[in-house]
């Protein structure tokens, strides 16, 4: 007998990986064996196995292929994730090389293309992890948006809002104006970059006639008076629903209970006075906008402000 020089996987591993297969060596039933049972984190139907996965199956192949060798019924259920976002692009740029536009098909028209989609190339991750010989229970492949998986997610986030757990509300999300969808921070990539102060008029909501007098501070224009606020995001302003100013700054005292009118809208809103104004920026004045900011968003919570949303689903203005 001559045994290679070198091991030669191509001659090795598919002979093997194929007879486990055909002798159903990785299926598993319940029986008397003390059960051994896992569940693949699910990769994304839409890409390809990366590093991370690698060390991940890796682990849990030993450890799967250990409890069989000590007698345990061991299961180790394979399956994908659907990454709806991501997959969701992936139709959409099928369908433009087909001439289709989304916007065109209704959503079950849509959702056949995505099954298309799915079935012609969700099974690459699922062929890598046979090459890589995981000893998956093949039987026993699931997909998270298959009717099973499905209904019990439903029935499982009914259940969660009945008993008080979840609930549905305004909340600050990332949003993708292309896609039309929320995304996890996860997806957000945050970019630093050199921005300009704009700074503007908000007048006193008030028939009184000031006269300017020396060493108030109080700025008057034409008999009315003004404070200004410093902005980077002066498109914003459409949804201001209060100006902010430190509680300790000397400057702002006077507007104590008072409301300001937001340029170029004409809305009359609150002055609040807290301390998360950083005094030192810009004028100390602080615009609050609760829909586009989350620091904004939680000042808006706080002191029960209105939150105007001034953007269309597609990121223009409303």
């Amino acid at each position: 007998m001559i045994i290679a020089p070198k091991y030669v996987p191509s001659s090795v591993e598919e002979k093997w990986y194929a007879y486990w297969l055909e002798k159903k060596i990785f299926h598993s039933e319940p029986d008397h064996r003390q059960p051994y049972t896992i569940v693949i984190p699910p990769p994304n139907v839409t890409g390809v196995l990366h590093m991370g996965h690698m060390l991940n199956n890796t682990i849990q192949d030993v450890l799967v292929r250990r409890a069989r060798m000590k007698g345990k019924n061991a299961c180790w259920v394979p399956g994908t994730d659907h990454a709806s976002i991501a997959t969701e692009a992936k139709v959409v740029n099928m369908l433009k090389e087909r001439g289709i536009d989304k916007r065109d098909l209704s959503r079950d028209e849509f959702m056949k293309y995505a099954w298309e989609w799915k079935e012609e190339h969700g099974g690459i991750i699922l062929k890598q992890l046979r090459r890589l010989g995981a000893s998956c229970d093949w039987d026993r492949t699931a997909f998270t948006m298959d009717p099973i998986r499905y209904e019990s997610v439903i029935r499982v986030f009914v259940d969660l809002y009945n008993k008080g757990l979840i609930y549905r509300g305004v909340r600050m999300v990332n949003w993708d104006p292309k896609a039309l969808t929320a995304v996890s921070d996860e997806e957000v990539i945050y970019k630093e970059s050199h921005g300009k102060l704009f700074y503007l008029r908000y007048f006193v909501d008030t028939d009184e006639a000031y006269t300017p007098t020396e060493g108030s501070g109080i700025k008057v224009l034409d008999g009315k008076p003004y404070i200004v606020v410093a902005t980077t995001r002066p498109e914003t302003i459409l949804g201001d629903t209060a100006v902010c100013v430190h509680p300790d700054d000397p400057r702002y005292t006077w507007l104590k209970g008072k409301r300001v009118i937001v340029p170029g809208v004409g809305r009359s809103v609150q002055i609040i006075m807290d301390e998360y104004v950083d005094r030192e920026f810009g004028t100390g004045a602080l615009k609050i906008t609760p829909a586009h900011d989350i620091n904004d968003y939680n000042l808006g919570m706080k002191y029960n402000l209105e939150t105007i949303d001034i953007f269309n689903d597609n990121g223009t203005l409303n």
